[in-house]
């Protein structure tokens, strides 16, 4: 698996989402693999987080089950990116 980078212009994190292969199970499996990205609902801070965001809506919402939302932290670029391959196995 490849993850592109891209640093915003003044060198800070940045926040996005993400669809994993598979279903909710799976894409949950995923996140509790990841080791530098804490799983937290607030995706304020420095440090990198991760979120399962159909799990903090509930059932009736709309969000894919295979979506997880990300905050980039101040973590080395490449360790993040390792995480990263290492949970996608």
């Amino acid at each position: 698996h490849r993850i592109a980078q891209k640093q915003m212009p003044d060198g800070y994190g940045a926040m996005l989402s993400v669809l994993v292969k598979g279903n909710a199970a799976q894409t949950i499996a995923v996140s509790n693999r990841l080791e530098l990205f804490t799983t937290a609902t607030s995706l304020g801070g420095v440090e990198s987080l991760v979120e399962h965001r159909k799990s903090v809506e509930g059932e009736d919402s709309p969000t894919p089950d295979n979506l997880l939302r990300i905050s980039v932290g101040l973590e080395d670029v490449r360790d993040l990116i390792a995480d990263w391959e290492q949970a996608l196995v």
